[in-house]
């Protein structure tokens, strides 16, 4: 892998803003090199600048990452499928709510501090919180999908028309 692509590499993973620096150290690249790809990421749209005071920090553009999201569930999934997979997360949240008798995740790891659960039973839950967070993100993104699915395939059949053949 070169260097460039070490570097996309750890720039595609960001959660917090970094440093020219700090990105150049987890790539194990030069700082120079680091500095180019970064400000080609900038102006290709993939990550934002953001100053902190005197130091310039990187980001992915959250906003971007977003809409490519949903436009991957639309292009990858038909509508019944999403649907499908919004009814198993409602159905799976609701399995949770009932067996361990709360409405949340918070609720379920409030109930963590409980003194009488086995480890086992900690780690269950523990792992549930994790996977009901997941199912929380993956619903609201399955959501804005729906939402957005018909004015997607309008845009995508309106391209395909421009793309063919006019008749005359």
């Amino acid at each position: 892998m070169s260097a460039r692509d070490r570097i996309r590499a750890v720039a595609e993973t960001l959660r917090d803003p970094r440093s020219v620096n700090w990105i150049s150290e987890q790539a194990d690249a030069a700082w120079s090199t680091t500095n180019e790809e970064l400000q080609d990421l900038v102006d290709q749209g993939q990550l934002r600048r953001v100053e902190a005071g005197e130091t310039t920090r990187y980001q992915p553009d959250y906003t971007r990452l977003l809409f490519e999201e949903i436009r991957t569930l639309i292009e990858e999934n038909a509508r019944e499928e999403l649907r499908n997979e919004l009814a198993a997360i409602t159905e799976e949240i609701e399995a949770w709510q009932a067996t361990y008798d709360v409405e949340t995740w918070e609720g379920l790891e409030r109930s963590l501090a409980d003194g009488d659960l086995t480890s086992g039973e900690i780690r269950e839950r523990r792992d549930v919180i994790t996977r009901w967070e997941e199912n929380l993100e993956d619903r609201r993104l399955i959501k804005h999908a729906l939402a957005l699915y018909s004015d997607v395939e309008a845009a995508r059949e309106q391209m395909t028309d421009y793309s063919s053949p006019r008749r005359q």
